[in-house]
């Protein structure tokens, strides 16, 4: 499916309210939208909704609704005829009957021209306004089926692109390495394949079946197989990376590790450059980053800790986005402290919030230790910033702009990991080797003493890591 690849095409978006969701949520969801659309490039000129029953009927929308949208495209706001019936090879021998006979045996194989009956119309939108310039792009806020789209295209007569259509694309665009870019392409793929249009004057690819009787493979089948191909070779490939970063993850399993996890946009890579001082992508878009970045808090500690960026959550997120990006999302089930960062000047941010314990509850994430992190405080006012206080008297407040605010989170990590760890005297002779750089490196030394026997060392660790200490070095 050739997405839009055009910049500043006009889009207009299109909101389905189901029952049970509320106003807020559907506008808030449009908003969201929105903002998907114009990372791709687009230029939002307008906006409309209807309120179903569901999303089930042939074009989703009432007819007024759908005459509404074509006005806003140009279009004539109803379906034309979709597929121009071929005649299967056999109906040809039937020369002298009827046609409307021989028609009987035409290979109607697309079983989208029927347009299934619509669902009531509860509402319209009365506060629609018609832009004064065309759109040639409708988007909709909900997957929409392949006879949906070709319903909804012959109606406005504009390219019809759906939420997961959207996503996908912009994962496309801002997948960096080998690994993201093979998790997206096996999700576009899923997506693209029951989507795959006949061309006009397709015919068989030949004969089927023993002594090549019967109706041979279509264009549509055949391209549908090679996609599934690909995907497989392209699993395998992605499998053979997975090993890779399974092995480097292993070796990091004795190392304290912190995951910021949360919905796109909520300010994690900010965060991310400010505990660890790297050069990683921040940037206001949506999905900026899309591949996981480990780094080392700093000013280092003692044990370090590492810090890892991961791939932001959505609303609606392609369920075959989740299963591509399961290596990727590894990391934080494999962290020993998850950072729920959320951004605290959006009014949903607590929806969000949910769907990021969803997503992670998915990966097998949802029972490690974690610290809600409430970001972009700046934006509050004081009155706004006390009421969260009260609602979330465990989560910290910061500002991933401020240095102070970083500090202390810097300082609360260390603690947390310090509540395991317990202090202890270790005599170092020195005679011994080794011992006492080792310590330094994975451990945070408290206080040392030096006499006639060695090096004394107060340190502060995991009573496994001491034990390991004391055996390696006979001590």
């Amino acid at each position: 499916m050739d997405i839009l690849n055009k910049s500043k095409l006009k889009a207009v978006l299109v909101g389905v309210q189901l029952p049970r969701v509320s106003d807020e949520e559907t506008r808030g969801s449009l908003a969201e939208l929105s903002r998907l659309v114009t990372t791709l490039g687009y230029e939002v000129v307008g906006q409309t909704s209807q309120k179903r029953n569901s999303t089930k009927s042939g074009t989703v929308l009432g007819d007024g609704k759908l005459k509404e949208l074509a006005s806003w495209t140009g279009g004539t706001g109803v379906i034309g005829p979709l597929v121009v019936k071929k005649k299967h090879k056999a109906a040809l021998r039937f020369k002298n009957q009827d046609e409307d006979e021989a028609d009987e045996f035409a290979a109607e194989e697309d079983d989208f021209a029927e347009v299934p009956e619509e669902s009531e119309d509860l509402s319209l939108d009365a506060d629609s306004d018609v832009p004064q310039e065309k759109a040639q792009v409708v988007i909709f806020d909900c997957d929409l089926s392949p006879s949906q789209l070709r319903n909804l295209e012959s109606a406005t007569g504009a390219q019809v692109l759906d939420r997961t259509g959207v996503i996908i694309e912009i994962f496309s665009r801002h997948a960096r390495t080998k690994a993201a870019r093979l998790q997206v392409e096996i999700a576009r793929l899923t997506y693209v394949a029951p989507r795959l249009r006949e061309t006009s004057g397709g015919e068989d690819r030949g004969g089927g079946g023993i002594g090549g009787k019967g109706a041979g493979e279509t264009s549509v089948e055949l391209d549908r197989r090679k996609i599934r191909d690909r995907i497989k070779e392209l699993k395998h490939e992605l499998a053979a990376i997975s090993q890779e970063h399974i092995t480097r993850r292993s070796r990091r399993n004795q190392e304290i590790s912190v995951a910021l996890v949360g919905y796109t946009n909520a300010g994690k890579s900010s965060l991310m450059r400010a505990l660890t001082g790297s050069e990683v992508l921040v940037a206001d878009k949506l999905f900026a980053t899309l591949d996981t970045t480990v780094r080392v808090l700093y000013p280092e500690s003692r044990p370090k800790i590492l810090i890892s960026d991961t791939v932001g959550f959505i609303k609606k997120l392609p369920h075959d986005l989740v299963a591509s990006f399961k290596s990727t999302l590894d990391e934080a089930a494999n962290a020993s402290l998850l950072l729920y960062v959320v951004d605290s000047s959006d009014p949903t941010f607590r929806s969000q919030l949910q769907v990021t314990r969803a997503v992670l509850d998915e990966v097998g994430a949802s029972d490690i230790d974690s610290l809600l992190v409430l970001n972009k405080v700046d934006r509050l006012s004081a009155e706004e910033r006390e009421k969260l206080q009260q609602e979330y008297p465990e989560a910290l407040f910061l500002s991933a702009h401020n240095k102070e605010d970083v500090a202390n989170l810097r300082l609360r990590l260390i603690k947390h990991f310090e509540t395991a760890m317990i202090d202890q005297e270790l005599l170092i002779p020195y005679d011994v080797q080794g011992a006492i750089g080792e310590i330094r490196a994975k451990m945070r030394v408290l206080s040392e003493n030096y006499d006639n026997r060695g090096v004394t060392l107060t340190i502060r660790a995991h009573i496994q890591d001491i034990e390991k200490i004391r055996t390696k070095f006979g001590i």
